[in-house]
């Protein structure tokens, strides 16, 4: 069985996934929605590779969103934001990508991931690091 911390970096991973779909979906601007769906893009390959490694624990994967939690809500206002307008968006997405990054942190510094959950992890941490600056980027777009 995988570690809890790992199974809940996938939901949080999942949960952005669908948060950037969703984005992507409301956006106005083409660049954005274009930009966003490549972010999705990539984040979906994360969570491919964590789920793979889901698997060869003999865990279930993660294939549907946790509907509660605190990422889930924070993606659920990003899309709801995008109604109102790109800029009110952008800063979600920033928001988001800060609290996904520092999830990551806090579980490559502890000691709750077995070896190979860890390689994932870090793996998966770089392309987490690219959404953050990414984050940061749009919101400074629209400043």
């Amino acid at each position: 069985m995988s570690s809890t911390v790992f199974k809940s970096l996938t939901d949080t991973t999942y949960d952005s996934v669908e948060g950037y779909r969703q984005a992507g979906e409301k956006a106005d601007s083409p660049q954005l929605k274009q930009a966003l769906q490549q972010r999705c893009q990539s984040r979906e390959q994360t969570l491919q590779q964590m789920n793979a490694e889901l698997q060869r624990q003999g865990d279930e994967l993660v294939t549907k969103g946790t509907m509660t939690g605190e990422a889930h809500q924070m993606w659920q206002s990003i899309t709801s934001a995008f109604e109102n307008d790109d800029e009110a968006a952008a800063e979600r997405v920033e928001e988001g990508e800060d609290y996904i990054k520092g999830k990551f942190e806090q579980a490559l510094e502890s000691d709750q991931l077995e070896a190979q959950e860890r390689a994932i992890v870090q793996q998966a941490y770089a392309e987490i690091c690219e959404g953050e600056r990414f984050g940061d980027m749009i919101a400074k777009q629209y400043d």
